[in-house]
C-alpha cells in the first residue's frame, strides 16, 4: 500500500510541476512584506480553489492568512505556507519556495486523502520574518484542530531536524528635549545620546552572555537634522537565545541597558515589543526521522543529527506551532554559493534551478512523510489522542 501511494504522489508532482514552479516564481518576482502579501495569496488560493480546496480567507482576522481544505479524514495535517519577503532584499530568506513546496504536498496527497483518512489543511502564514503571523494564528484558534504539521525551508544545507533560535523583538523610543546645538546646546536632552549608551552598555554586555545568546539591532530614529540637539530617537533590536527561559534571561538585562541610555542623558523611554515571542524549534522526533527516510530515498543528503545540533536557523514563528502540537520544520538545501539566508545573492538562487527542486523534491518529501504517518497505526493514535481530528 505505501509504495503505490508513494507512487501515486509522485505523478501528482511531476504532473503539477509546471503549476508548482510558476507559482514559485511568480511569488519570488512580485516580492510583499509582511501582512501586505495580498498578490501572493491570490496566486497561492486561485490555485488551490481550482484543484477543489475550500477555502476560507482572511482567517484569524488577518487579511492575508488563509485555510485551504480538502478531504474529512480523521487525522487533519497542517502545512505551512510562508510567503512574506524581506525589505529591499525580496526573498532572501525563499518563502515562495516553502509555499510551492507546500501546495504541491497538498495536490499530492488530494488524491489519496481518502485512504490515508485525513483531512489536508494549507494554512497561509503571513508576516513570518517580523509580525508572527504563526504565534497570532495559533492563539485565535487556527491550529486547534490540527494533529500535525510541517513546512520545508530553503537554506545552504539539508536538515531534517532544524534548531532555531527563541527570539523578541524590542524597539526603545527616547524623549529628550530640543535645543540649538552650537548657540544652547546645554538646554537640550539629547535623545540620540541616549541611543549610544544603551548600544555601549549592550556591546559591554555581550562578554557576559550566556551560551547561544545575540543581540543585533539598528537605529530607526537619530534624529532630524544636526544643529538640532535631537528630542525624539529609536532604536529596534532583535534579541535571541537558546529557548525562552533564557531569552527571558536576556530580555530584561537588554531592558536594563535601555535604562541606562535614559538614566545617563535624562531622558525618558518606553519599551516597545514589535512581534509576538518566536519559541526554539522543538520538532517531533518520529516525524523529523519519517521525513529523513524519506529525503534520503529521493536522493537529497541531509545533515547527521549530530551535524544538526550544531547548526541554527535563525528563528521562526513555526517554533510556537512545534510547542503545541507535532511539527517539523526542515531545511532543504540550495546551490547558493557561499550566500546565506538574507543575502541577495541568496535571493536570486531562490530563483533557480536548484530552488525549483526544491520545491518538488520537498513537496513529495512531506507527502512521503504524511503517509509514513497516516499509515502507521501507533503514530496515528499518537497524534489523534492529543486531539487533533476533524
Amino acid at each position: 500500500m505505501g509504495t503505490d501511494l508513494k507512487i501515486s504522489t509522485r505523478s501528482t508532482v511531476e504532473r503539477y510541476s509546471d503549476a508548482l514552479l510558476d507559482l514559485s516564481h511568480s511569488i519570488h518576482a512580485e516580492p510583499e512584506l509582511a501582512f501586505e502579501e495580498h498578490r501572493s495569496v491570490e496566486k497561492i488560493t486561485s490555485l488551490l480553489a481550482r484543484e477543489g480546496f475550500k477555502l476560507d480567507r482572511g482567517v484569524a482576522g488577518l487579511d492575508t492568512a488563509f485555510v485551504a481544505t480538502f478531504g474529512d479524514g480523521e487525522l487533519v495535517l497542517g502545512l505551512c505556507a510562508e510567503y512574506d519577503a524581506l525589505p529591499e532584499v525580496g526573498h532572501a530568506c525563499g518563502h515562495n519556495v516553502i509555499a510551492a513546496a507546500s501546495v504541491g504536498t497538498g495536490l499530492a496527497l488530494r488524491d489519496i486523502a481518502d485512504r490515508l483518512g485525513i483531512t489536508i489543511k494549507v494554512i497561509g502564514t503571513p508576516a513570518e520574518e517580523v509580525g508572527g503571523g504563526k504565534v497570532l494564528m495559533l492563539e485565535r484558534g487556527v491550529f486547534d484542530d490540527v494533529a500535525f504539521s510541517m513546512m520545508v525551508h530553503p537554506a545552504p544545507y539539508e536538515s531534517c531536524a532544524a534548531k532555531s533560535l527563541a527570539i523578541t523583538d524590542l524597539q526603545v523610543h527616547y524623549q529628550g528635549k530640543p535645543s540649538h546645538a552650537a548657540a544652547a546646546p546645554h538646554l537640550g536632552v539629547n535623545a540620540a545620546d541616549a541611543v549610544t549608551v544603551a548600544q555601549i552598555s549592550i556591546s559591554l554586555l555581550r562578554q557576559h552572555f550566556e551560551p547561544g545568546q545575540m543581540v543585533s539591532g539598528i537605529v530607526t530614529n537619530g534624529g532630524t537634522v544636526p544643529n538640532v540637539i535631537p528630542a525624539r530617537a529609536s532604536a529596534m533590536f532583535d534579541v535571541r537565545a537558546e529557548n525562552l527561559e533564557s531569552l527571558q534571561r536576556l530580555e530584561n538585562r537588554i531592558r536594563d541597558c535601555f535604562s541606562a541610555g535614559a538614566l545617563a542623558t535624562g531622558c525618558t523611554h518606553e519599551v516597545e515589543q514589535v512581534s509576538p515571542i518566536y519559541a526554539e524549534l522543538t520538532p517531533d522526533p518520529w516525524l523529523a526521522d519519517a521525513y529523513r527516510r524519506a529525503a534520503t530515498e529521493l536522493g537529497r543528503r541531509p545533515l547527521s543529527p549530530e551535524q544538526e545540533q550544531r547548526e541554527k536557523i535563525g528563528s521562526t514563528d513555526m517554533g510556537n506551532v512545534t510547542r503545541v502540537l507535532p511539527a517539523i520544520h526542515p531545511t532543504i538545501a540550495i546551490d547558493c554559493g557561499d550566500a546565506v539566508n538574507h543575502q541577495q545573492e541568496f535571493a536570486t538562487a531562490c530563483a533557480s534551478a536548484s530552488a525549483d527542486r526544491g520545491v518538488l523534491e520537498g513537496a513529495l518529501a512531506m507527502a512521503w512523510t504524511t503517509i509514513a504517518t497516516a499509515t502507521d497505526s501507533q503514530q496515528r493514535a499518537r497524534l489523534l489522542a492529543r486531539g487533533g481530528a476533524a
